[in-house]
């Protein structure tokens, strides 16, 4: 049975820094393009995805519900554009590139069916990490394998790669924003004439950062090498350490956020700041609300001014506005017209308490309808729970589990996670008096 946190957990998102090679061993593979993918219709008109695969050299047919298989279809894409950004495609080569991918994508997914057959078989749901630990490595082994012409394997999958195809000319901008990253990368690692980096490189060091993650940034923000030390640098972390934040923490921030640390204190920063504490946010929190979402200063204040009407328009009072940013900044970065406004919808038509939502468990306004929520949806009423029912344990953590684990701990006995989280309030009881009358028969 799926926890409570299901509805904001069951897919963790993925990070640039997390695409390292998994445990599975990389190989020169050839690309199986004889591996067959075809589209049929199940009962009751929901279509599945049948795989026939001869990977393991065996011979195996089996239909996936179909929101599965579109979650997995995102999941896979999401893996895919990391990876061509990790080789350093701008983000409209990559974007371009998916684009055309339908075929490779479905092969991906297909691909994830035949690694983890005996998990379908069971009926259990592959996690991002599993996805991510079959995918990339096999990623990783067709670049060993076709190089610079990877792309053009992507984008005609399933017909085989022309080798000796001439190279796809660069687009001038592409170009020029390639020329821009090697010149800030080369700035950062140059040294002067007695061998000593830039002051500002120096200085990042100090702070506990190395070279490498400094070249990493300056690739991915290349502004960051022109930053000046004592007019942007130092001023802002100085700032940032005088409201708080471990000096072991600004590295990271850097890492999330560089470009916090190229604008003005006096002309920016801090009037940003007041702005914010003036819509309810915690002063006394700044620093784990910078630790966990700087890029909320640097967001203009119209973006935020439209989130926070947002959450007054879903009912929300002032007080756990204020409270919603502080806990959760991330939920500024969400688009209210394409993201919090369909999704809050969407519960909305569950019976949730979207408001009561919105301040227990923001995150979840962050998820994808089709790939994450509406699976996990399906998941409980597919089990015989109502939509009612579902929307209340959405919305019942201050009614309904909370006291729960009141009742438990008053009881002295224990019970599973699930079985607090998931029964009905008969069978809650009836589990409850179980334990106890099995406790007290035990003493005796």
């Amino acid at each position: 049975m799926l926890k409570m946190g299901a509805f904001y957990a069951i897919r963790p998102s993925l990070s640039l820094s997390s695409l390292s090679r998994g445990p599975f061993p990389v190989t020169r593979t050839q690309l199986p393009f004889s591996e067959k993918l075809f589209f049929s219709k199940a009962k009751f008109g929901k279509q599945c995805l049948l795989t026939d695969s001869e990977v393991d050299g065996s011979f195996s047919s089996r239909v996936v519900p179909s929101t599965l298989i579109a979650a997995e279809k995102e999941e896979a894409k999401a893996v895919l554009t990391l990876f061509l950004k990790k080789q350093d495609l701008s983000n409209a080569v990559a974007a371009r590139i998916i684009n055309k991918s339908d075929l490779f994508i479905d092969h991906l997914v297909s691909r994830l069916h035949s690694v983890y057959k005996s998990r379908y078989l069971v009926g259990r749901e592959l996690t991002t990490l599993e996805i991510r630990d079959a995918l990339i490595p096999y990623l990783e082994s067709l670049l060993e394998e076709h190089g610079r012409i990877l792309a053009d394997v992507v984008e005609n999958f399933p017909d085989p790669p022309v080798k000796d195809k001439p190279v796809t000319q660069v687009s001038p901008l592409d170009a020029a924003l390639g020329s821009k990253k090697l010149k800030a990368v080369a700035r950062v690692s140059e040294t002067n004439p007695a061998g000593k980096l830039l002051p500002q490189v120096v200085y990042l060091m100090e702070l506990g950062m190395d070279l490498e993650k400094i070249k990493l940034i300056t690739r991915r923000f290349p502004s960051f090498a022109y930053y000046s030390l004592e007019r942007k640098i130092k001023p802002v972390v100085q700032f940032l350490l005088g409201l708080g934040v471990p000096k072991s923490d600004i590295p990271i921030i850097i890492g999330k956020r560089p470009q916090l640390f190229g604008i003005s204190l006096s002309e920016n920063l801090i009037p940003t700041m007041t702005f914010l504490e003036n819509l309810g946010v915690d002063k006394k929190q700044w620093a784990k609300v910078i630790y966990r979402f700087p890029a909320l200063l640097t967001y203009s204040r119209q973006k935020v001014k439209t989130t926070v009407d947002f959450l007054y328009e879903m009912g929300l009072s002032s007080e756990n506005v204020g409270k919603i940013l502080t806990r959760c900044p991330t939920i500024i970065s969400y688009s209210v017209e394409d993201k919090l406004r369909p999704t809050a919808k969407y519960f909305r038509s569950l019976g949730a308490d979207v408001s009561l939502l919105l301040l227990r468990c923001p995150q979840a306004f962050g998820l994808s309808i089709e790939a994450s929520l509406k699976p996990v949806t399906e998941f409980f009423l597919d089990k015989g729970y109502t939509v009612d029912e579902v929307g209340t344990m959405i919305s019942s953590l201050e009614k309904r589990i909370k006291p729960r684990f009141a009742v438990v701990k008053e009881s002295g006995v224990k019970l599973l996670l699930n079985q607090v989280l998931s029964l009905s309030s008969r069978d809650f009881e009836k589990a409850l008096k179980k334990k106890m009358k099995k406790q007290l028969t035990d003493q005796v």
